[in-house]
């Protein structure tokens, strides 16, 4: 007795005097809400800059969406491997290597900057006197454009895409072990009573990683792109300026940084760490020991291989499971292209800045999306649905938020009057200038149309006065434009900004209302499925994620609205990202498919409702409550 008296005194007097952080999986859940969220900012802040990339070196809408799910490819090849591993490696080591690849990734992709040349946008103004490159001189030979070419043909640019794929495609591969090993690492070491507190702090950072990298967006791309190679006085281009490129690189640079901190303490975390206490205290530190962190299958990789499409085949022929899965896939295709091109929506629609449209969406609809998930959970908790209730209400959340989404395809703008592009139209008063033919320097005439050109506008002088430090620019005896015969620089623009507050709110509304089938959604697919295949259930769930909809939906998405264009930017004779788009098409387009998506999910959702009924009805006793006995003795938790 006395010896274990002493020996409960030494155990209880060691934390005190020895206490080490990294043995704490308060700690550790720490780090890996700070690593998360590193990660996350990472993909968020690639798809805020997405639209700038594609103008910076001339990608379209389809190409963008390629690089923007090409990080899937290499998650979808190992995630497998990872679900077979699990606890049979050092967790925290594999985490903290899989954040230093994607610290590389990150690093990888702020590369073409500096491999680049300086961005040469169309029609560039020369500043020293010589502005015959872009007004109207009659009676003058053709003149090509004032840009280079070497730009384009240089290795330099040709290498740009590849090594933007190239840092995707590492991006994914170091995120595979971060959260399914770091939730299953906090799920083994924390009290019973912590864990579900400790996995909804991870939930929570997961929601709200992205909108940082929107917000991170916002505030990088206020900068010019090449602000490290040019003198404030030698950036001539504002934010307003559809020639405008942000510093898309910069983000990637802080990213980078911040994920090789969060990496770093995932070098000291134990294999094992001792069980967290209770606060009953009837968990004690030494039981842990003899707990490895897991069950540990010594099951060979070549058993796992060939179990595989057995257990696959098992999960799939569950009717309720598969046709929850499906819904969801649905919907994150939805949101998969909605994240990659709905600033760019906003942009275009309601003539906004990339940065304020990137605060639109990580300031707006992403946190109102959030709020949406925990309320979804919390009503599932007070209201201690069932799995038929977990259905019902999955269904009517998407219900709602179809008819919140139809109105959106009727919020928006018309295309503004474009010369000779919308509407089109073969004539031309300013053929007499001979302008370039790649040129584009947006001026707006006074009578409200749009000009690819001072030269398209068939502008003979500019006068420029300096009021406040600012340079204001005006064009003169503008042959094309009618009224005064003068322009501005800059587009005209859609002349509907006022709609887009309307379009903001039911756009949040929308996503709001969506969100709440998310909890309830994962709370049927955990109650379906027998409990020795749940969490390889989740895995297959992720990998048709990824495979059905975050790989297809942000290429569908690109390439739907580059069949709204209606003018391709020209660059030494090779076709380069759009200037401009029907405004109407695109509007229709890019939210018809968000409501096609939309109608999938509820489909879905529908026939749940309706398989589980019939599963119900034969067993159905005429005692009220009976129906939901046999549905819990069916789907056990």
């Amino acid at each position: 007795m006395g010896a274990n008296n002493n020996k409960n005194s030494d155990t209880a007097g060691t934390p005190a005097r020895r206490w080490n952080p990294f043995n704490s999986i308060k700690f550790f859940v720490f780090c890996h809400s700070l690593l998360q969220l590193a990660q996350l900012l990472v993909s968020g802040y690639m798809k805020s800059s997405i639209s700038t990339i594609e103008r910076r070196y001339g990608l379209s809408s389809q190409k963008s969406g390629i690089l923007a799910s090409f990080n899937e490819v290499g998650n979808i090849v190992l995630i497998v491997f990872v679900s077979f591993f699990g606890s049979r490696v050092h967790r925290p080591r594999y985490i903290g290597g899989g954040a230093l690849l994607a610290c590389l990734a990150s690093l990888m992709m702020a590369m073409p900057h500096f491999v680049s040349e300086q961005y040469n946008f169309t029609d560039r103004l020369s500043y020293s006197g010589d502005n015959n490159t872009r007004l109207c001189l009659s009676g003058t030979s053709p003149r090509p454009s004032n840009e280079t070419c070497q730009e384009v043909d240089s290795p330099s640019h040709q290498v740009v895409y590849p090594l933007l794929l190239l840092g995707q495609l590492l991006l994914g591969i170091g995120a595979v072990p971060i959260q399914p090993f770091g939730i299953s690492y906090i799920d083994d070491y924390a009290s019973r009573k912590n864990s579900p507190l400790y996995l909804g702090i991870l939930l929570a950072v997961t929601s709200i990683g992205p909108a940082f990298g929107f917000v991170t967006g916002s505030f990088m791309l206020r900068f010019y792109v090449d602000f490290d190679k040019l003198s404030p006085g030698r950036i001539k281009l504002d934010q307003k300026d559809l020639r405008w490129v942000g510093a898309w690189w910069l983000g990637f640079l802080v990213a980078s940084c911040f994920l090789f901190l969060t990496a770093l303490p995932y070098m000291f975390f134990p294999r094992e760490m001792p069980k967290e206490n209770d606060a009953d205290g009837a968990e004690s530190s030494p039981d842990t020991k003899e707990r490895p962190a897991g069950p540990v299958q010594e099951d060979s990789l070549l058993h796992f291989l060939k179990s595989f499409p057995g257990i696959a085949m098992r999960t799939l022929q569950t009717p309720v499971y598969l046709l929850v899965v499906l819904a969801q896939v649905n919907l994150a295709a939805l949101l998969s292209g909605l994240a990659t091109f709905m600033a760019k929506f906003v942009e275009k629609q309601f003539t906004q800045t990339v940065p304020f449209s990137n605060m639109m969406i990580g300031g707006v609809s992403i946190p109102l999306a959030v709020l949406g998930i925990v309320l979804g959970g919390a009503i599932m908790r007070r209201f201690n649905l069932s799995v038929s209730g977990a259905s019902k209400l999955c269904t009517v959340a998407i219900l709602l938020c179809m008819f919140s989404a139809l109105p959106l395809l009727l919020i928006g703008c018309p295309t503004q009057k474009i010369a000779r592009v919308f509407p089109p139209s073969s004539s031309d008063c300013s053929s007499a200038c001979q302008c370039p033919e790649e040129a584009f320097n947006p001026v707006c005439g006074s009578d409200g149309v749009e000009f690819l050109s001072p030269c398209h506008a068939g502008c003979s002088f500019v006068e420029m006065t300096f009021i406040n430090r600012k340079v204001i620019t005006n064009y003169t005896e503008c042959r094309c434009v009618s009224g005064s015969g003068s322009a501005q620089p800059g587009t005209c623009g859609s002349g509907c900004s006022h709609l887009l507050l309307p379009f903001m709110a039911l756009l949040g509304l929308t996503s709001f209302i969506a969100s709440f089938s998310q909890t309830p959604s994962y709370m049927m697919i955990l109650r379906t499925v027998s409990p020795e295949d749940k969490s390889f259930a989740v895995g297959v769930q992720y990998m048709l994620f990824r495979v059905l909809a975050f790989m297809p939906g942000p290429v569908l998405y690109g390439s739907v609205i580059d069949t709204t264009c209606i003018l391709w930017g020209r660059k030494c004779g090779k076709r380069t990202s759009c200037h401009y788009y029907n405004l109407d098409a695109f509007r229709q387009r890019f939210l018809g498919v968000m409501v096609a998506f939309v109608c999938g999910g509820l489909l879905c959702f529908l026939l749940t409702i309706v398989v589980l009924r019939r599963r119900a009805r034969p067993c159905k006793a005429p005692a009220e409550g009976a129906y939901e006995l046999v549905e819990e003795q069916e789907t056990p938790e």
